[in-house]
C-alpha cells in the first residue's frame, strides 16, 4: 500500500473512546501514512469536537493556497455539529480541491459537509468509513477497508448486490446523498445540491420506519425526489417495531413511498451505520441496473488517489 498523508477533521462530534483514537492513529501510522491534525481528535467543546469557528477551521484549512493539499481528509466522527459551521465555510477557496485527486470521506452529520461542499464549491466527496469508529474499531473490518481502499484509489469501480428487487432500473445519472436526516434537514437551504436525473442513495440509524417515511415524504413534498431517476436504500439500523404497528414495516413503508412518489425504490446497499460498509463517491456519474436478482452499479468520474 502507498504511503498517504492523512488529514483529520472533525465538523460534528468528539470522539467519545480516546482508545480508539490511539488505536486508529497506530494502525495508520503502522501502515506507513503520515496522520495530521491529530489535534482535532482532543477538542471539546460541550458535545463538539471544538467551537464552531475550530470545528470549521478544519476544513477551511484546505483553502490555504499555500498549504500543500493532503491525499485524504477523513472525518473524525459523526454525530452533531456540522450543520453549525456551514455557513462559516470559505466556498470560493475550497473550490480548489474541485480538481484536485483528494478523497474527502465520513458518513453520517459529515453528509452536510458533503452536500455543502457539492452544492457551493462542486467539490466530489466519498461516503465512506470514519477514523474513530472504523479506523479505530476495536476489530477492524476487512470489508470496509478493502472497499474504502478500492473505492478512492481507482478510476471507476462497480458494487453489487443479490438482494431481490421489486423493480427493473437501468438509468445513468449523478450519485448523491447519504444520512436521510442530513439530507432532510438541508431542504430549503442553500446547502442542499439541486441534483437533476440522480441517483440518490439514502440510510439512517436508530429511525424508525415512520420516521424514515415522514423524511422521505419531506423529499418528495419539497420536489427534490421527483428530480431523481432512481432511490437507492442502504442500511436503516437500529429501529424498533412494536405491536402498535400492526404490520407498519420498513417493507411496508417503501411499497407505500414507491407508490406514492413514482420514483423506484432499490434496496440492498450496504452503507450507513454498520461495521461492513462500502465507501461511495458522492458527484460521481453512476451507472443503476437492477432485476428481480440483484442490482449492479457502477460508479466513475470522481477523484481517486494518483
Amino acid at each position: 500500500m502507498k504511503s498517504r498523508t492523512i488529514d483529520l477533521v472533525a465538523p460534528s462530534g468528539y470522539p467519545q473512546d480516546p482508545a480508539a483514537v490511539e488505536r486508529g492513529i497506530g494502525r495508520l501510522r503502522a501502515q506507513g501514512h503520515r496522520v495530521e491534525n491529530v489535534e482535532a481528535t482532543r477538542r471539546r467543546f460541550q458535545r463538539f469536537g471544538g467551537t464552531d469557528s475550530e470545528r470549521a477551521a478544519d476544513l477551511n484549512r484546505l483553502a490555504d493556497p499555500s498549504r500543500r493539499l493532503p491525499d485524504i481528509v477523513l472525518a473524525v466522527r459523526g454525530g452533531y455539529g456540522a450543520s453549525r459551521i456551514l455557513h462559516g465555510l470559505d466556498y470560493d477557496g475550497l473550490r480548489r480541491l474541485a480538481d484536485q485527486p483528494v478523497a474527502l470521506v465520513g458518513h453520517s452529520d459529515f453528509t452536510a459537509i458533503q452536500c455543502a461542499l457539492y452544492a457551493r464549491a462542486a467539490v466530489k466527496s466519498f461516503g465512506g468509513p470514519m477514523f474513530a469508529g472504523d479506523f479505530g474499531a476495536e476489530n477492524v473490518s476487512t470489508f470496509t477497508m478493502h472497499n474504502f481502499w478500492h473505492a478512492i484509489s481507482r478510476p471507476n469501480f462497480t458494487v453489487t448486490s443479490h438482494t431481490p428487487q421489486r423493480q427493473s432500473v437501468d438509468v445513468t445519472g449523478m450519485l448523491w446523498g447519504g444520512n436521510l436526516a442530513m439530507l432532510a434537514a438541508l431542504v430549503g437551504t442553500p446547502y442542499l445540491p439541486p441534483v437533476d436525473g440522480g441517483i440518490l442513495f439514502i440510510e439512517d440509524v436508530n429511525e424508525h420506519p415512520f420516521r424514515i417515511e415522514r423524511m422521505i415524504y419531506q423529499l418528495h413534498q419539497a420536489g427534490v425526489l421527483g428530480r431523481q431517476q432512481a432511490v437507492v436504500m442502504g442500511e436503516f439500523s437500529g429501529g424498533r417495531l412494536s405491536e402498535y404497528d400492526n404490520g407498519y414495516t420498513l417493507e411496508a413503508m417503501i411499497e407505500q413511498v414507491r407508490a406514492v412518489t413514482g420514483v423506484p425504490f432499490v434496496t440492498g446497499l450496504q452503507f450507513g451505520h454498520v461495521e461492513n460498509l462500502l465507501t461511495l463517491p458522492f458527484g460521481a456519474t453512476a451507472h443503476l441496473v437492477s432485476t428481480e436478482r440483484g442490482f449492479k452499479l457502477t460508479m466513475s468520474d470522481y477523484p481517486h488517489l494518483v
